[in-house]
């Protein structure tokens, strides 16, 4: 059934005329008459009757006209929300993200985004790198914030570069120096995150050589801060990582420099249009934080 015929029979009920019915769908009377004969004859019963001052309901007329006004009203309902979802007004947005991007970078991305598209949904997930390749390649997330290389069968979009860097506790002997050797860093209790979430800093340190003295391992990014400010060893840790936290700590660049390329991966397939808009949003953001 066309809705076209459902709103010829509303409009004509709701104006009281089918001139005036004719004028508001941009057709003429006896177009709109013809639609309503045929849409009696298809239902075998009649809806109005038509007198010179205009149209009166039957009784089955009364019973179908609520529910077809239901279904207009359903269609409106459905079309606003096709087009929301186009303009990427509507849907959410299931975001993972590490803890130095969901603290230092996620609060001024989101304000961004929701000013754009208010009507968004985001829901975050926290989590390590372990974690982020999980939620990406089982379908939890639309998409995460990774460090290079991703994840195979992911879309990926280069952000920036994060440097690397050395902390220690304020009085530690290599303190002194402007820059640390990573060769200086394999004797020193090293404190490090879990090996399935610290392929950046163990590819620096393999790079040069060293087997680090691991004595602390944890999950959780804070906590290596927090056990280097009491001098329970050394660490290696991104710059994002410690920023606006370095008050306790001594950070020192590493000779050779090493860092990481923070990306976003978006599984491979056509993702919503919302989940797009945060990934320029995403973009742009650190575009403009970084000068670009």
């Amino acid at each position: 059934m066309s809705l076209k015929k459902y709103e010829a029979f509303v409009r004509t009920v709701e104006l009281g005329s089918l001139t005036k019915a004719a004028e508001a769908m941009g057709s003429t009377q006896s177009r709109i008459s013809h639609v309503l004969s045929a849409l009696e004859e298809e239902y075998g019963f009649v809806l109005l009757r038509r007198n010179r001052s205009g149209v009166r309901l039957t009784e089955a007329g009364a019973m179908v006209l609520p529910k077809m006004q239901e279904i207009l009203q359903k269609d409106r309902e459905l079309t606003e929300l096709v087009e929301d979802i186009r303009s990427a007004d509507a849907g959410t947005v299931r975001l993972g993200a590490f803890t130095s991007v969901a603290v230092h970078w996620l609060p001024g991305m989101i304000r961004t985004f929701q000013s754009a598209h208010p009507k968004a949904e985001l829901k975050m997930f926290n989590g390590d790198y372990h974690d982020m390749e999980q939620w990406l390649r089982e379908g939890e997330v639309d998409l995460g914030f990774v460090t290079l290389p991703a994840p195979e069968g992911m879309r990926t979009i280069p952000l920036t570069q994060d440097p690397l860097v050395a902390i220690m506790p304020k009085n530690h002997r290599l303190a002194q120096l402007d820059e640390i050797p990573i060769q200086e860093l394999g004797e020193d209790p090293f404190i490090s995150l879990l090996q399935s979430s610290a392929h950046d800093i163990h590819r620096a340190l393999d790079n040069a050589g060293v087997r680090p003295n691991i004595k602390f391992t944890t999950k959780d990014d804070y906590a290596i801060l927090a056990m280097v400010e009491q001098g329970l060893g050394i660490s290696i840790v991104p710059q994002l990582l410690i920023q606006g936290r370095t008050q306790n700590l001594a950070v020192r660049p590493l000779k050779p420099r090493a860092s990481r390329t923070i990306a976003l991966a978006i599984p491979e397939g056509k993702p919503l249009p919302v989940v797009e808009a945060f990934a320029q949003t995403a973009v742009a953001w650190v575009n403009e934080q970084s000068g670009k």
